[in-house]
């Protein structure tokens, strides 16, 4: 896509932190590689339950000496509780922006606006394109002719194959491989401890990871989240969002790798539902098919 598309992320919302202890605090908590976004501006991240599955995930972006926390407005309020649980002692305040203060997503071209507060990469991956935090009215009036929907760019970001919490997956369900985090820049494996570090780096150093969020693409609509996607008509999985672009439907499914590949190898139709599909692992992933697994 070369260009330029603008959405206004109505359904996230922002957390400041501010204070001595709050790179601190983050880096002990989270799974990003805080020093990520002190070089480059913004981090991908997860709070972890202490058995590693993914209680949060959200961006992290640097803002002078703050942080803000990018995270889906229908669980910020429990994201600020949980790290308020954490916080004991730590020097450093906690604050939910008003709603008048939003996030922006551009794509196909890089801008500037003056009335951003901030403007950054996204540090998942490039082809996202960037992500831009300011006052709502005056970034909307400023980018009335290029504005787009919401709609568009979860239709961008299913294309490109990547997934969010909620919107994906439902949180204390899955393991950052799972959601792929490992794989766009969402955990750190150097940095040392954070909240259920034990179980993700076993998961790494044994390559353990047996399910995955991969696109598939039908030609007939896929059906709503949740649905299973089957081979002779046992589960090897569950889509998540999906879209349409012109004839073609695409969605992103937590699979198990090692059943779609025997599948495949057997020419086993794939299904979602009533929708026969075909299954791809996006160019930006290192994973590659795994060899069938007689667990079930």
């Amino acid at each position: 896509m070369t260009d330029l598309a603008i959405a206004r992320l109505s359904d996230r919302a922002l957390i400041r932190l501010s204070g001595p202890d709050a790179q601190h605090f983050l880096q002990n908590l989270v799974t990003a590689d805080i020093g990520e976004a002190d070089r480059t501006g913004a981090a991908s991240a997860a709070l972890l339950t202490p058995q590693g599955k993914i209680l949060f995930d959200f961006l992290i972006y640097k803002d002078g000496e703050d942080y803000l926390l990018d995270s889906p407005a229908e669980t910020a309020a429990d994201l600020l509780k949980r790290l308020t649980f954490y916080r004991l002692r730590a020097k450093f305040e906690l604050v939910a922006l008003g709603e008048d203060v939003g996030v922006f997503a551009t794509w196909g071209a890089a801008v500037e606006p003056d009335a951003a507060l901030l403007t950054v990469n996204d540090p998942r991956l490039a082809a996202l394109g960037q992500r831009i935090v300011g006052p709502v009215a005056a970034l909307e009036d400023a980018f009335s002719s290029s504005l787009t929907s919401l709609a568009d760019y979860d239709a961008h970001r299913i294309r490109l194959g990547v997934p969010e919490g909620l919107k994906d997956f439902d949180y204390s369900d899955v393991f950052p491989h799972d959601a792929d985090l490992d794989q766009l820049g969402g955990v750190s494996f150097r940095k040392g401890c954070f909240v259920g570090q034990e179980v993700v780096s076993r998961m790494q150093h044994r390559g353990t990871a047996r399910k995955r969020f991969v696109r598939i693409i039908s030609e007939t609509p896929l059906p709503e989240k949740g649905t299973s996607v089957t081979v002779d008509g046992k589960s090897v999985g569950t889509l998540g969002s999906s879209a349409t672009f012109g004839g073609t439907s695409a969605g992103l499914a937590l699979l198990r790798l090692d059943k779609v590949h025997q599948a495949k190898d057997n020419g086993s139709p794939l299904h979602c539902g009533d929708a026969l599909i075909q299954v791809e692992i996006p160019d930006w992933a290192t994973f590659t098919w795994p060899e069938q697994s007689a667990a079930d």
